[in-house]
Order: C-alpha cells, then sequence, then structure tokens
C-alpha cells in the first residue's frame, strides 16, 4: 500500500475513532485548524504528562512554570520575532497557490538525496552480504553525480536564506526546474516575505489601542522571567525551567494533518548553565530527548538524529540537532535541540535595561548563562505516536479478516482497561468493578455486541488491556484479562487488577 494511502488511512481513524477532528467541522471546518476528541484529548494529555514527569519530576533541577499568552510586545522584537520570523512565500500565476520558497527548495534537496538512496539499495539487493556501502558511495558514478548537485543545491540554498536574498531564492527555483506539483508549470512571482505572528489589540477603545501578538512560541516567557525564578527558586546554575502551553503561528502552507498547524501547543525546556559546560549539556539533552521517545514505543527505525551542518546553524546558535520521525508522507521535525549560547538573556537585558545576569559564588563572577533548548511540539509528537502505533494485522487472510489496532504503549493509551460483562446480567458485578477501576485509571465499560465485536473496538482505540467478567467470576473471583497485542487471554483475581495494569503503565 501507498504511503499516501497508510496517510489516509490514518487521519480517517482519527476522526472515526474519536481522537482528532476538523475544527468547526458542522460549518466545513477552519483551515489548519483542530480539535481533539474524546480519545486524542487523553493521548495528548498523556503525552504531556509523562513529559512533564520526565522534565520536571525526575530531575531535581528543572521547575515549570505556565506563562501568558499576551506578552509586552517589545519581547518580540527583541527575540527578533518582529524582524525576522518571516517565511519567504511564492505563487503560481496557473494554480493561484501559495507555497514556501524555502520548502519548494529543501524538497528539490530531499529528491536528489532519494536518488542517492534508491541507488544505495539496488546495490544491496545485487551485492547481498559482500556490499560495501561506504566504498559505493565514493565511488558509484551516478550517487557521486547527485551528490554533487545535492550539496552544491544546499550550499547556494543555505548562502541565500542566511542573507535572506529573496531574488535569489527565486533563481534557484527557476534553474532547478522546480515546478508547481497542481499545474505543473514554472510561472512563478517573485519571492516576498510574509510574517508569522497573529497581532490584535490590547485597549478599551480602538484610540487606546496598542497591537500586540499571540505568542508564537512558549520559550520566551521561560526567558523574561528567569530572574524571578532564580531569586524564588535559589536554584543554582545548572538549573531547567518548563512549560506546556499554546502557541500560534499564521502558516500559509499548513498541511499534513496536525503536523503543521495554526494553534498548537509546545512543550519547552530551557536549561540554564555555564558557558563553558553548554556542550557537554548539548550532549546530554539530545541522548535523553532520543531515550524518551524510544521508552514509548516509537521504534528506533522510525527515528533519525540530524545534526544542523555549520552553514545552517542559527548566527547566535553552536549546536542544533533534530530529532526527525519518518511519517507516511517522509521526515519530519519531531524534537529540536539547540544550544543558544546566551543570546536571548543578552537581548532581553539590552532591550529591557534590566541585568540579567547571574552570580556564581563559587567562582566568584558574573555571567549571562548560555541555554541549552530542547523543544518538543505536542501535536507533532501524538501525530507520530499514532502513525507509529497504526497497525493493520490479518486474521484470517482465507476469510479477508483483518483487524486495526493501535499499539500504543499503556501509558499513553486514552483508555488502559475496558471493563466488558459477557452477559448484560452480570452488569452490576462488572459494573463495581468498573467502579474501582476508575479510581486510579481511565477506563471504559462496553456491554453491547459480541465479545468479539468488543474486543475489535478497544483495539481500534488503543486499549492495552481487556477484561472480561464471566459466570465463572461470581464464583472464583476471577476475570479475564485479554493483552491487545499478542490477543493471549489470563485469568486473574479481580483483586490483583489494579496492580497487574500499573505495573505494564511504567516506562
Amino acid at each position: 500500500m501507498a504511503q499516501e494511502d497508510v496517510f489516509k488511512k490514518i487521519v480517517s481513524h482519527c476522526k472515526e475513532y474519536g481522537f482528532v477532528f476538523p475544527s468547526s467541522d458542522i460549518y466545513d471546518g477552519l483551515a489548519a485548524v483542530y480539535d481533539y476528541g474524546q480519545n486524542g484529548v487523553e493521548l495528548k494529555n498523556n503525552i504531556k504528562e509523562y513529559w512533564w514527569k520526565s522534565m520536571v519530576l525526575l530531575h531535581e533541577n528543572i521547575v515549570g512554570i505556565d506563562s501568558a499568552i499576551f506578552m509586552h510586545p517589545t519581547i518580540w522584537k527583541a527575540s527578533g520575532h518582529v524582524d525576522a520570523f518571516n517565511d519567504p512565500l511564492i505563487d503560481n500565476r496557473d494554480s493561484k497557490k501559495r507555497y514556501r520558497a524555502d520548502v519548494l527548495i529543501e524538497d528539490q534537496i530531499a529528491k536528489y538525496e532519494e536518488k542517492i538512496n534508491k541507488e544505495v539499495e539496488k546495490a544491496r539487493k545485487k551485492f547481498g552480504e559482500a556490499f560495501d556501502e561506504a566504498k559505493f558511495r565514493e565511488t558509484n558514478p551516478r550517487v557521486l553525480d547527485n551528490q554533487k548537485k545535492r550539496d552544491a543545491l544546499h550550499e547556494r540554498y543555505s548562502e541565500a536564506m542566511n542573507a535572506m536574498d529573496l531574488n535569489e531564492l527565486k533563481q534557484i527555483i527557476l534553474d532547478e526546474g522546480i515546478v508547481d506539483p497542481i499545474s505543473g508549470t514554472k510561472n512563478w512571482t517573485d519571492v516576498r516575505q510574509f510574517n508569522l505572528m497573529f497581532s490584535t489589540e490590547m485597549g478599551s477603545t480602538a484610540d487606546s489601542a496598542s497591537k500586540i501578538y499571540l505568542r508564537p512560541e512558549t520559550a520566551q516567557g521561560i526567558f523574561v522571567n528567569f530572574q524571578n525564578i532564580q531569586r524564588t527558586t535559589r536554584k543554582k546554575v545548572p538549573f531547567g525551567v518548563c512549560q506546556v502551553g499554546k502557541s500560534f503561528r499564521n502558516e500559509i502552507t499548513p498541511g499534513n494533518f496536525i503536523f503543521r498547524i495554526r494553534e498548537f501547543e509546545q512543550m519547552e525546556c530551557e536549561f540554564f548553565c555555564k558557558p563553558d559546560t553548554d556542550l557537554e549539556w548539548f550532549d546530554y539533552w539530545r541522548s535523553y530527548c532520543h531515550n524518551w521517545l524510544l521508552n514509548l514505543g516509537i521504534h528506533d527505525d522510525n527515528l533519525r538524529l540530524r545534526d544542523h551542518a555549520k552553514e545552517e546553524l542559527s548566527f547566535y546558535s553552536k549546536a542544533t540537532t533534530d530529532i526527525e520521525y519518518l511519517f507516511p508522507f517522509g521526515w519530519g521535525e519531531l524534537w529540536g535541540i539547540a544550544d543558544r549560547t546566551d543570546y536571548d538573556l543578552t537581548r532581553h537585558q539590552e532591550h529591557s535595561g534590566k541585568d540579567l545576569s547571574y552570580f556564581d559564588q563559587e567562582e566568584n563572577r558574573k555571567y549571562i548563562p548560555y541555554v541549552i533548548e530542547p523543544s518538543l511540539g505536542a501535536d507533532r509528537v501524538a501525530l507520530a505516536f499514532l502513525c507509529d502505533a497504526y497497525d493493520e494485522e490479518v486474521i484470517d487472510e482465507a476469510k479477508n479478516d483483518k483487524r486495526i489496532v493501535l499499539r500504543l504503549h499503556p501509558a499513553l493509551a486514552p483508555m488502559k482497561a475496558a471493563v466488558l460483562p459477557l452477559s448484560k446480567k452480570l452488569s452490576e458485578e462488572a459494573g463495581n468493578i468498573y467502579a474501582e477501576l476508575s479510581k486510579h485509571f481511565s477506563v471504559d465499560y462496553d456491554d453491547a455486541g459480541s465479545i468479539g465485536k468488543r474486543y475489535r473496538r478497544q483495539d481500534e482505540i488503543g486499549t492495552p488491556f481487556s477484561i472480561t467478567y464471566d459466570f465463572d467470576s461470581k464464583e472464583d473471583g476471577c476475570v479475564t484479562v485479554r493483552d491487545r497485542d499478542t490477543m493471549e487471554q489470563t485469568r486473574i483475581p479481580v483483586s490483583g487488577l489494579v496492580k497487574y495494569i500499573e505495573e505494564r503503565l511504567e516506562f
């Protein structure tokens, strides 16, 4: 099955089973805005909860805050968002569609990389165990030709983006023969910049209103509170501050479901450290974030850590790594880990006139701390977990019998268990089990239809354990627990259910 078809199935499954709905659906929706349904909100809350526990509760030197969405407009001047938070946009005159020029060029770079990888895979199949990939990449003429084109394009593109040379970006598109995916033509307009921040007005009357912005990221709320947090917690460097919250970006080319949307949620940590220890902490967070994803069930084959080349780095950054996930539509960034040096605190110190330096008692000196920023999108990682978990398993090929199952880690599953009385005559006893388990977990109760159909319904929303209360349960005080992934059934005492589930929620 084509990956495009797989992604369509996942999107359809999310709507059908209460994970994600188009916002304002009865009014034909609102572009790139989505609502989380009853199962989606549980999944997303679980992700945020385990991120918070992993970042804040498991690190004695990290605390959390919740800063306001509305912030003083000078903050966005200091951070560079007012002047530099722009997308380079280009229109196709024939299709009347608008695109990000940088994305069009990055897709072209990816095409060269795809050609190289196809040559490598063909050779791997041909030579088998004797295949020497490194030597093949160094000597194969087609690989070398595509690598040369890819590197030349990448260098030219990086220089144009760093200089924000809009004319050069358009020329790259023309020179590479990039066509509009809809019209198939090269009839492009000039490239121009578009600021991504949503603006509004604060004030009681139009005359007195002042222009402010919906925050495009949560990080600045941490930076401007650095002094308050350090003073009230008396934390010594190194220490970190975490925040989970909404951000807003007026994306012109949103897409791929909840991967790129206009209203989204971020989970960010700003970790403040001594200037000469920043790269050590960068390596720590790079590894920690990767392992967090693995421990919650993401397959390592679908992850890659892409270190930014020197020419890709922001002028203030010493190192950046993107943890990318292989979505059905291709590789996409999940988690960005960046060494932002002392740029942010320095900028806010300059614009506010407040001293944001830290006095290090052990070294008897003042300095502005460096910052390591692991930034994760809650919506993107929710999509990654859904894509990674979605499976269509053939039960009986002859009967064309298959089941759809979401193999979510039990810690993330919207429902941890489902109580299924074998007969409605057993509803009272099964209801008592449901009431007890509900004190500890999110639990479903289902007594409609055959037990087989009820199992399948729970598989489709990712419930890891289905608990069947039958007529023998009255006599032996036991229930049958069915495992979602293996479909194996285990008989255990009712009194041991809570412990049984708790042990399997660990990660």
